[in-house]
């Protein structure tokens, strides 16, 4: 039968509690026992049940262990102290020295602005002078690329209406020739009429009417 998993929590039942005490109490003992023998270890396993009975295992001397333990966790914290004294210090250091290139450069940028520049050797000002130069060759490309980027744009932007405007004037053209067609087939019958009336009369007035029929008196 498979075990179900114990949730770890105070047992409310007091019976239930003392029983899982006793158990528990029993097998820790015997690890701490086999820890000692199969590690060759020093161990000092002290407990208090909630009335307050003491139970413990050492495999020495308990209060020789619990001056060890005293004496190594002073040690420990001397050490830990220690440690953070110089954690401390190293940040000191780090910031001085932080502070100390933002000052540098707070400097050289008064500089490059062109202020306090009385102060500075023949050999200072020519450094100026080549890295200004070098900062507008780099602006200066990087706006011939801007205004390649921009030329380029505008190209494909007049492409693009050119082409719109091409099919627009085809519509355009298309749609006249539609118009066209009826007109020129009225023309034609008009014409045909007035070619065969010519075998009677000599002078025909033809008249291209369109409405409803007016009466003619």
């Amino acid at each position: 039968m498979v075990r179900g998993k114990i949730q770890m929590k105070r047992i409310e039942n007091a019976t239930n509690r003392q029983v899982t005490f006793s158990k528990r109490r029993s097998g820790l003992l015997k690890k701490a026992r086999e820890l000692a023998v199969l590690c060759d270890v020093e161990v000092g396993l002290i407990i208090f049940s909630q009335k307050g009975r003491l139970y413990e295992f050492s495999t020495t001397d308990m209060q020789e262990i619990i001056e060890r333990y005293r004496k190594h966790a002073k040690n420990q914290e001397q050490t830990n102290k220690m440690d953070d004294e110089r954690y401390m210090q190293q940040l000191k250091l780090e910031t001085a020295d932080m502070e100390r290139k933002i000052e540098l450069l707070e400097v050289s940028k008064r500089k490059f602005l062109g202020l306090d520049v009385a102060s500075c050797s023949h050999e200072e000002i020519l450094n100026i002078e080549g890295r200004l130069e070098q900062s507008l060759r780099s602006i200066r490309a990087r706006k011939d690329q801007l205004f390649q980027e921009q030329i380029e744009k505008l190209r494909a932007k007049e492409r693009l209406l050119l082409q719109e405007n091409i099919q627009l004037r085809e519509k355009n053209i298309a749609g006249e020739n539609l118009l066209r067609e009826p007109i020129v087939k009225e023309k034609e019958v008009v014409t045909y009429w007035s070619q065969s009336s010519n075998s009677t009369n000599t002078e025909v007035e033809t008249e291209l009417f369109i409405g409803l029929p007016e009466i003619r008196c």
